[in-house]
């Protein structure tokens, strides 16, 4: 067992078989340097995250036979017309509440269904609120799976310091209610932990300034987990909250449309994710739509980033709860 890169550097060896894990994670170089090494290999991955690489220019790559951006599996697929796919039918940590919309939105041609059945997962709390928009907007996600707590419309850049105040805050209510868990699992209930809760974001600067805020201002909330996209591939969570990766800007770039990017985050949880945004996505995807060029042979994306977009943001329009709202009110 190793990564790619450490296979790379054997050269005296060779097997029959081979389990290549997170292949859409492997570079296509990294499959050229380690092909050699076994008879066979079962490629396992998710077509639906991020791809390898960093977001540059490429155009004098793409469409070309020797795509250095291309992935391991699509070079695979590329050079193998009848190479048998399968597909797992079945997500086993995402609920009921959410798997309609993450594989409509980012699976459209491989659909799944949730391995769980609505009454096995549950998020209830040992402490009553105080009818603030915090503790209505979790209140809501434990009831229906999903929550929006939209601040209101300003153009920010990267560093939201209203908005990571507010996902710390988010965190602090699941945690002081004393938030209970059930599930096939844990059918007796289990007490939410710091380590329970990831807090997601688009870039490694914003993870970093809420690190530092929580180590300030939130002693309480040491263990949980903030970070990439990225860095969160993979993951499992019982809960949790995401900065959305268009929150607060003026554009849509490549980068921040990724639809990748936005399926880790908002599949990542167990019981219940709480995306935090400001006002104005919408507005902002309409006046950025989506006019990549195609090339000819070029590996095409499973999802369109702005196409998915949408559909998160027409999901949450049911599940949104106002920042300024007043105590009690739900307004969609």
């Amino acid at each position: 067992m190793g990564t790619a890169m450490k296979w790379a550097t054997v050269t005296d060896r060779r097997w029959p078989w081979a389990i290549i894990d997170e292949a859409y994670q492997m570079r296509s170089d990294m499959l050229l340097w380690t092909a050699g090494l076994f008879d066979r290999a079962l490629f396992v991955g998710d077509p639906g995250q991020l791809d390898p690489f960093s977001a540059v220019e490429t155009d004098r790559f793409q469409g070309l036979p020797h795509d250095p951006m291309n992935s391991a599996v699509a070079v695979l697929l590329g050079n193998n017309r009848d190479l048998p796919v399968h597909s797992l039918p079945v997500s086993w940590r995402l609920p009921p509440s959410a798997v309609p919309l993450i594989s409509d939105a980012f699976y459209p041609f491989t659909p799944f269904h949730a391995g769980s059945r609505e009454a096995d997962r549950t998020l209830t709390f040992s402490i009553r609120g105080m009818r603030t928009p915090t503790d209505e907007v979790i209140e809501h996600a434990a009831r229906t799976g999903w929550a929006l707590f939209q601040l209101p419309a300003r153009i920010t850049g990267q560093h939201d310091i209203e908005a990571f105040q507010a996902v710390l805050g988010i965190a602090e209510r699941l945690l002081a209610r004393r938030a209970i868990t059930t599930c096939e699992e844990n059918p007796e209930g289990h007490v939410l932990q710091p380590g329970d809760i990831a807090i997601g974001t688009a870039h490694r600067s914003q993870a970093h300034h809420i690190r530092a805020l929580l180590a300030r201002q939130y002693p309480q909330l040491q263990g949980v987990t903030v970070d990439t996209a990225n860095r969160l591939q993979g993951c499992e969570f019982r809960l949790t909250i995401v900065l959305h990766p268009l929150s607060g800007r003026g554009d849509a770039s490549a980068f921040h449309l990724e639809a990748g990017r936005l399926c880790v985050l908002t599949s990542r949880h167990r019981h219940a994710c709480i995306v935090v945004a400001r006002a104005g996505i919408a507005e902002l995807l309409d006046a950025h739509p989506s006019n990549d060029p195609a090339h000819p042979g070029a590996a095409s994306k499973v999802a369109d980033g702005w196409e998915a977009n949408h559909a998160v943001l027409a999901h949450l329009a049911d599940h949104t709860v106002h920042a300024r709202a007043q105590p009690g009110r739900r307004r969609g």
